[in-house]
């Protein structure tokens, strides 16, 4: 259903059921978990944007929902902004 690469790609599906009798199925909600590997601090710079810190941190720009998980905010927006400081995950000491 997911690319292998997607944070969803483990994840249980539950089969619901539209109004017309149509079933839907979709991902059951996926709970965050904590980061599996070493995360280091980094100052966001103007023109940084998450998939190119995701490339920075693990070499794969469709990796940004890592950021996401490790920087655990409403508003992921934040995770763009300059001068803010996030955590970057695989990115031990760095």
């Amino acid at each position: 259903m997911y690319d292998a690469k997607s944070r969803y790609a483990t994840q249980p599906t539950v089969t619901s059921t539209a109004a017309d009798g149509t079933p839907i199925t979709l991902s059951a909600p996926r709970v965050v978990p904590a980061p599996d590997v070493a995360t280091s601090g980094y100052d966001v710079r103007a023109g940084d944007r998450l998939d190119l810190l995701a490339h920075v941190a693990a070499g794969d720009s469709t990796q940004w929902w890592r950021l996401a998980d490790a920087n655990p905010w409403h508003d992921a927006t934040r995770l763009e902004r300059p001068g803010q400081r996030v955590d970057l995950p695989g990115r031990e000491g760095a």
